[in-house]
């Protein structure tokens, strides 16, 4: 089995061309970086979030993650869901389902209510699962990162492999 030690990017890695960030660049223990572009997120044409006030979370070998503030979120459609995780960098995460009309969509979105300090930049944002509703970051329709468990947000300028897919646990 391959491991990465983090200090260079390995041999399989897609080169970034300009305008591209590798997820093999992205730091371990991850970052928080803000993104102040447009990030909207939606699940049957009813807008969930917008925001210019996002922040992603850097992580080697994963598509940033993308919280939201939960000032600009419909929190009125989100209720707290019984399922949660723990993260080894950020701490226990809370889902949320979101409920739009006949739309249920359980576990849609988490946060990290008691984040560890590194992260409490991240206390009132959640993040949403791009599988599972319509996200946009500046126009562009993100991605889902593969393999189901991952949150990670993937868009043009993402270049991997990523993660998630088949083969990649022990990243």
């Amino acid at each position: 089995m391959w491991h990465y030690t983090g200090k260079h990017r390995p041999e399989f890695a897609e080169i970034p061309q300009a305008g591209q960030e590798s997820v093999w660049d992205y730091p371990r223990p991850p970052k928080i970086v803000h993104d102040n572009r447009e990030i909207v997120v939606q699940v049957d044409g009813q807008e969930i979030a917008r925001t210019t006030s996002g922040v992603r979370v850097l992580e080697t070998a994963s598509p940033p993650t993308v919280y939201l503030p939960r000032q600009d979120v419909a929190i009125d459609r989100l209720e707290r869901a019984s399922a949660g995780s723990f993260c080894e960098w950020k701490g226990r995460a809370t889902y949320w389902t979101i409920r739009t009309g006949a739309t249920v969509l359980p576990n849609a979105a988490w946060s990290y209510e008691n984040p560890s300090n590194a992260f409490s930049a991240i206390v009132g944002y959640l993040s949403f699962y791009p599988a599972l509703l319509e996200c946009t970051i500046a126009g562009e329709i993100v991605r889902p990162q593969p393999g189901g468990f991952y949150g990670g947000w993937v868009t043009n300028e993402i270049v991997g492999p990523y993660k998630g897919t088949p083969g990649t646990t022990g990243w």
